[in-house]
């Protein structure tokens, strides 16, 4: 059976700094997001990577008197290593300098002109280098020293320069008749809201070059022009499956099925980026979702403030599964958030050392000790209880996949907890200990119910805590072709690896509890 194609990606990361827990926070959930559908029997293709061009790059790159190519090499590194770090399972992580990028990038700059959407004129008008990001005098804020700001509270300044424009007025329509068409193309609906009166307000033509400055991708045939980092940004999403041309991976990838985004570039997927390609004539992605902010202990992250943290240090200190786990549970996708050491460790041990990992190690430590590591076959008539179990755990099996299908991720991780719950309630209530020494038989089979529970649940939640979840499954002995929601929904697994004679060996724990360190 052909797999049908599922095409994700991320925001592709500014680097002129070094990345923070925002940037782990998107590459994690996306990550789950692609083994979940890898899960579901998808031809998953994710993407992720650096947007290294633009007047922020060229301008650090000179502060540190290195060229803007080796700032973006170094710092593209970075971000590499903290996706591999956090076990991301990206399928290309791209880096815009590179050469098919720049090639992507002048393709679709050459169909935009030859849709007449393209003129050359002169731009004069407020320029956030922070955002990357013009703004009308109607956007800006007031500053606490009167000075303007840009809506996201970044410096502007005043720029003037030859550019070409986009024709994006001549969009407004169309993109609003697509909105309403496609009511799911902008997630969540507070961000819906938000694009739909921006729109509604009027679109003025887009300056989508820059004569300031030569760090970008050469805009065809007009010397001196460098494109708008946002038109060759954006433009990333094409390259990774092939553009331009009518490839093979085009065609089977393309439209892309989610963008997942910071809530502060929506802007730039939802109206740029859809008006682009209706005036290449190219399909428009899916969905855009606009995730919303990690908050240190309800304070936005800041230099000044001294409350930056490095995602790698935090996934040393506390386990990479383990933040994972914690981002995607504490966090409403969608919703800002709140983090703080405390928090992880809190939850992490309630959760996965105390429920989860508690239960599997007593479970499979048991009959490695009194059972010679021999599975029970299901012959057994099951009891009331049992069935009860079985059919709590499948139905939030179930709930996890509805959940996660709907990018519903913490509610995902929600019901896996009811099923977790509910094994540490059965373990108590039919006490195999206590059945050793009265009724063995019954043991035997409690023991049977409890092993293909805690696999089920096992399998649900590695997206979310993948390397975890393979050791567990390693050491139960579930064959990698069983790790699947198909193989829980058939109830096949358990039954062939006890006929097949595996013997469980004395298992390791699987999540250590986690201790603040000294003095916190």
């Amino acid at each position: 059976m052909t797999q049908q194609p599922f095409y994700i990606t991320t925001a592709i990361s500014y680097p002129n700094g070094r990345p923070h827990i925002g940037h782990a926070y998107e590459a994690i959930a996306t990550d789950a997001i692609a083994r979940f559908q890898r899960m579901m029997g998808r031809d998953v293709f994710f993407m992720t990577g650096t947007d290294v061009h633009g007047l922020k790059m060229a301008q650090t790159a000179r502060d540190r008197d290195v060229t803007p190519g080796a700032l973006a090499n170094e710092m593209s590194s970075y971000f590499k290593e903290m996706d591999d770090v956090l076990n991301i399972s990206y399928d290309r992580f791209i880096q815009t300098s590179e050469p098919d990028h720049h090639a992507a990038s002048q393709a679709i700059w050459k169909a935009l002109e030859a849709n007449g959407d393209l003129y050359l004129d002169r731009y004069e008008g407020w320029y956030s280098v922070r955002d990357e990001a013009f703004y009308d005098e109607k956007e800006l804020v007031e500053g606490d020293g009167g000075e303007k700001l840009s809506p996201q509270g970044t410096p502007v300044t005043w720029t003037a320069e030859e550019s070409w424009f986009f024709r994006l007025s001549k969009y407004q329509e169309p993109l609003l008749k697509h909105y309403a068409a496609n009511p799911d193309f902008i997630r969540p609906e507070s961000r819906r809201n938000e694009v739909l009166r921006f729109v509604e307000g009027g679109l003025s033509d887009l300056s989508v070059s820059r004569t300031s400055f030569d760090w970008g991708v050469k805009v065809p045939d007009s010397e001196g022009h460098v494109m708008y980092v946002w038109l060759d940004a954006l433009t990333n999403y094409l390259t990774g499956v092939g553009y331009p041309g009518d490839t093979a991976e085009f065609r089977k990838y393309w439209p892309a099925d989610y963008h997942i985004i910071g809530k502060d570039i929506v802007r730039f997927h939802a109206v740029y980026w859809p008006a682009f390609l209706m005036s290449a004539n190219i399909a428009l992605p899916k969905q855009v979702f606009g995730h919303g902010f990690l908050l240190n202990r309800g304070e936005k992250m800041s230099k000044s403030l001294g409350n930056v943290v490095d995602p790698t240090e935090y996934a040393d200190r506390f386990g990479v599964d383990q933040l994972r786990y914690f981002l995607l549970s504490e966090v409403t996708f969608g919703n800002d958030g709140s983090y703080s050491e405390e928090a992880i460790v809190t939850r992490c041990n309630a959760d996965l050392a105390n429920s989860f990992g508690n239960l599997a190690q007593r479970t499979l430590s048991f009959i490695a000790k009194n059972c010679e590591g021999k599975l029970a076959a299901d012959g057994f008539e099951p009891t009331q209880d049992d069935l009860d179990l079985y059919h709590l755990v499948h139905r939030a099996c179930a709930e996890f996949e509805r959940h996660m299908g709907q990018l519903e991720i913490s509610a995902a991780i929600e019901s896996w907890m009811r099923a977790v719950f509910a094994c540490n309630q059965y373990i108590d209530a039919q006490a195999p200990w206590t059945l050793r020494k009265t009724d063995p038989a019954r043991m035997v089979a409690v023991l049977a119910v409890l092993y293909e529970a805690i696999g089920n649940v096992a399998i649900a939640i590695q997206p979310i805590i993948p390397a975890a979840t393979a050791k567990l499954l390693d050491q139960m002995g579930v064959p990698d072709d069983a790790r699947t929601y198909a193989v829980i929904r058939e109830r096949a697994w358990y039954r062939a690896l006890a006929a097949s004679g595996f013997t469980l060996a004395p298992p390791s724990p699987i999540f250590p509890r986690l201790e603040l360190p000294a003095g916190e």
